[in-house]
């Protein structure tokens, strides 16, 4: 007698043979090896299996979610950010200014923010994030003013509500405008509450080893917002606590002569005299390098976050991308503040990388490349192996995108669609195997009433 067909495992889910998949490593015959699609486990969060063209799971029978109208990317990893940004995006008296001028006028405004503004602040930017394919976010907070002491702790709630992995940083600001500084006095901190305050955050909310949700880095903000003490001593306590670094570094020819002025000395010989010169660390926009810098940078493991749609912006010039790259150092994309971007959309900016790296180099920065740099780039600056890939044991968090737009009618190779055609949101996301948006809609979000919120509250700061 014929024997009954093994029952399908429900808890593993089959991703079955998506219209293209990138599975994140360095060639297309790897993705060749998942074109007949991903399982994932969804209770464990994690890929089980890729299946080749033609084939069926190893593991047996699973759950089906039919890809065929699917592009499957891993999912993106947004490596600066700075998520409070989002209620002064388009505000009229710094639309046409570059980043000294810019951040003077915002300083005031921000210095208004409360705990219910960088709630919603964070919400929104996590929510536009997610809704373009981003999974895993890192957000620079630097603004602790009076009655903003546990501001991270917000960020970590909101997180944590909506289901997005996230670095979360504590930034700092210790050199006001009255001792030579760029913000003023109501913003900064002294330096014995920045590091204590920094020890309470890792303690208290820094997860560790694959599949951690929330992460903890320590990020004093600027050469110009800081004391070299502040840098140093973070320095120290981040290797004591075993958690990365993050600053900004060399995004303007402004900051690069602050350096020379107030240190006598040019931005990497600065990040070395203070101990920051190593892997644990990445730096936002890493623009204005020579290639001796280049070099050293790459040396050292050193990360840059590439934000070009920000770059662009405030007119703060071009990182020189592959350079460093060849030199060693991981590259990442950001899609920085969102007043000075001014959207939290992670694909629509691996387009911008893709053709503002294409002006400085050639066609020969590819779609793979800009897209790489969203995924396995971007997790390696935040020390993630589990992350930015689609392979056997990396977590399940992947973005799914639909080609059935008026945008992308004529289009032939899916994956270069994404960028070219200029894909703006995800059809579906998963993080750690659980779906946070479905259709297009995320799961248990009421977008229309967050809008409406965070509408009134950046009316209310700016006002």
């Amino acid at each position: 007698m014929p024997t009954d067909p093994a029952p399908a495992r429900r808890d593993l889910l089959w991703l079955r043979e998506p219209l293209a998949v990138l599975t994140g490593d360095d060639t297309a015959d790897r993705d060749a090896a998942a074109a007949g699609g991903v399982v994932v486990d969804p209770a464990a969060g994690t890929v089980v299996e890729l299946v080749p063209a033609g084939g069926t799971p190893a593991a047996g029978p699973c759950a089906v979610l039919d890809a065929r109208e699917h592009v499957l990317l891993p999912g993106l990893i947004n490596t600066h950010h700075h998520f409070f940004q989002t209620l002064t995006r388009a505000w009229a008296p710094v639309v046409d200014v570059p980043l000294f001028p810019w951040l003077t006028r915002l300083y005031p405004v921000w210095a208004r923010l409360t705990p219910e503004d960088l709630r919603l602040a964070t919400t929104a930017a996590m929510a536009e994030l997610l809704l373009s394919g981003c999974t895993t976010a890192a957000d620079h907070h630097y603004l602790f003013p009076d009655g903003m002491e546990h501001s991270v702790d917000v960020q970590v709630e909101a997180a944590r509500a909506l289901g997005m992995r996230a670095v979360l940083t504590r930034g700092s600001m210790s050199l006001g405008r009255r001792d030579g500084g760029l913000p003023p006095q109501e913003t900064v901190q002294e330096a014995d509450t920045i590091l204590a305050d920094s020890a309470r955050l890792v303690a208290a909310h820094h997860e560790r080893g694959p599949g951690a949700r929330i992460q903890i880095a320590l990020a004093p903000c600027s050469p110009f917002s800081v004391t070299r003490e502040i840098m140093r001593d973070t320095a120290v306590l981040a290797q004591e606590l075993d958690v990365r670094l993050h600053t900004h570094l060399a995004e303007t020819v402004d900051e690069e002569q602050f350096c020379r002025e107030r240190f006598g000395l040019r931005t990497v010989d600065y990040l070395e005299s203070t101990g920051w010169l190593t892997d644990r660390t990445w730096l936002a926009h890493g623009i204005h390098f020579d290639d001796d810098e280049v070099a050293r940078l790459g040396a050292a493991g050193v990360g840059v976050s590439h934000c070009p749609s920000s770059n662009m912006r405030l007119a703060s010039g071009t990182c020189r991308v592959l350079e460093l790259e060849d030199a060693g150092a991981p590259v990442g994309l950001g899609v920085d503040g969102s007043a000075s971007n001014d959207a939290s959309n992670l694909v629509l900016e691996a387009r911008q990388a893709l053709y503002v790296q294409r002006l400085r180099y050639g066609a020969q920065v590819g779609v793979r490349d800009a897209l790489g740099w969203a995924t396995r780039g971007s997790a390696r600056l935040l020390g993630r192996e589990d992350l930015g890939v689609l392979r056997p044991g990396a977590q399940a968090d992947l973005a799914m995108f639909r080609l059935d737009g008026l945008r992308f009618s004529g289009a032939h190779d899916p994956l270069s669609a994404l960028l070219l055609c200029g894909a703006d949101r995800a059809d579906r996301v998963m993080v750690g195997g659980r779906w946070l948006v479905t259709d297009g809609r995320i799961e248990g979000l009421d977008l229309e009433e967050l809008i409406a919120a965070h509408t009134a509250a950046a009316r209310r700061l700016v006002g």
